[in-house]
């Protein structure tokens, strides 16, 4: 198998880094180390599939990752920030979105131990920053909305960690606690409005990033236009990172499921035109993935902007399993029943099993 993104320590350090191979001895070690599950690509020696490239470089992500935990920290013990150190963090993640345009959101995440939340944080922050270019707007406010972003959940500070980190169902009495955080950051923002640039604004995303537009959200249920847009936007990139990390107590989606709970299971919670630029930026099946369509066994070679429903991709078995002699690239996005043509995205268990019967890893076709 070849490691789809990075393992860190607490303190940024590499484990092991994006692209390496794995081997028995690194799993036993990270078994040991209580690691949760990471992301490969290809599971053949005979051909390595290297990951695709992330919208921010992998040390944009460690650094915010360090800086955002030193931030909590401090205001925690001191009620007190770092807040030059933030927007260069800020700066450095619209840099990195800048340069690299082109690229959709594959994988949003790197692994490091037992930071959840400050790794939560860092990626909420890239996904609203990425979605506050593709909104076109000025670098001064791309800068406000990713560093409120970054605080989005400040008030978190005041949770007790048994809740933060419990693995079952939270009590009604727990939940009444989670539910009182959006405020909690909001009013240490606020506190803090000396330091902070545009500090209301800052607390606005905090205080209605769990607000939704039917006004079935906490903690005040707003509504619709009564919701500040970039606490729109910054609450589609809470929940999309959230329904897709793997945690202690679920599973993570892959993002076709979360795209269909947040377009239609939980429709009328986002915003619908904020939801669909979005999605027009998310890799709904990203590259590498195994899919059973209308034609057949498929693998995913590419997915363009606008078009992540329909991806392009390799036909290389026929829908009983059967190699084909020639295998045929297909672009959904031209086939007259290209939406409805993917049947199911195959799970681990069932890509394991699929391989061991055809004798064959899918990725080989990317090869070329």
């Amino acid at each position: 198998m070849i490691l789809a993104q990075s393992i860190f320590n607490n303190h940024g350090g590499s484990y092991l880094v994006k692209g390496q191979p794995i081997t028995d001895g690194y799993i036993r070690s990270l078994k040991k180390l209580a690691y949760l599950p990471s992301a490969v690509t290809s599971r053949t020696p005979a051909f390595q599939l290297m990951p695709p490239d992330d919208i921010v470089q992998e040390n944009t992500r460690v650094d915010a990752i360090q800086k955002i935990f030193s931030t909590f920290e401090s205001v925690e013990e001191t009620g007190h920030m770092d807040v030059d150190a933030l927007q260069k963090v800020s700066e450095k993640i619209l840099f990195d979105l800048i340069n690299r345009k082109e690229n959709l959101v594959q994988l949003t995440d790197i692994r490091l131990h037992d930071t959840y939340t400050f790794g939560h944080s860092v990626n909420v922050a890239i996904l609203s920053a990425m979605m506050g270019l593709l909104c076109h707007y000025t670098k001064k406010d791309m800068l406000l909305l990713t560093l409120g972003a970054l605080l989005h959940d400040l008030g978190k500070i005041n949770v007790p960690l048994d809740i933060l980190t419990k693995r079952t169902r939270l009590k009604d009495e727990e939940f009444n606690i989670i539910k009182q955080h959006p405020l909690d950051g909001a009013k240490r923002i606020m506190a803090m409005d000396y330091a902070l640039p545009s500090p209301s604004v800052l607390a606005a995303i905090a205080s209605e990033h769990h607000e939704h537009l039917d006004g079935r959200g906490y903690p005040r249920g707003l509504t619709g236009d009564h919701i500040h847009r970039y606490a729109k936007i910054v609450a589609i990139a809470d929940v999309y990172d959230a329904l897709t990390s793997e945690r202690p107590y679920k599973k993570a989606y892959t993002p076709n499921i979360a795209y269909n709970i947040m377009a239609h299971i939980d429709k009328g919670q986002f915003d619908p035109e904020l939801l669909q630029l979005f999605f027009n930026n998310v890799s709904l099946y990203p590259t590498g993935t195994v899919l059973k369509t209308s034609y057949g066994y498929a693998i995913v070679k590419d997915c363009i902007f606008g078009k992540t429903e329909t991806p392009i991709i390799i036909l290389f078995a026929d829908q009983k399993g059967k190699i084909l002699r020639i295998p045929k690239t297909i672009d959904l996005s031209l086939e007259s029943n290209g939406n409805n043509s993917i049947q199911m995205v195959l799970t681990d268990n069932e890509l394991r099993h699929f391989i061991r019967e055809i004798n064959i890893d899918p990725s080989i076709y990317l090869k070329n």
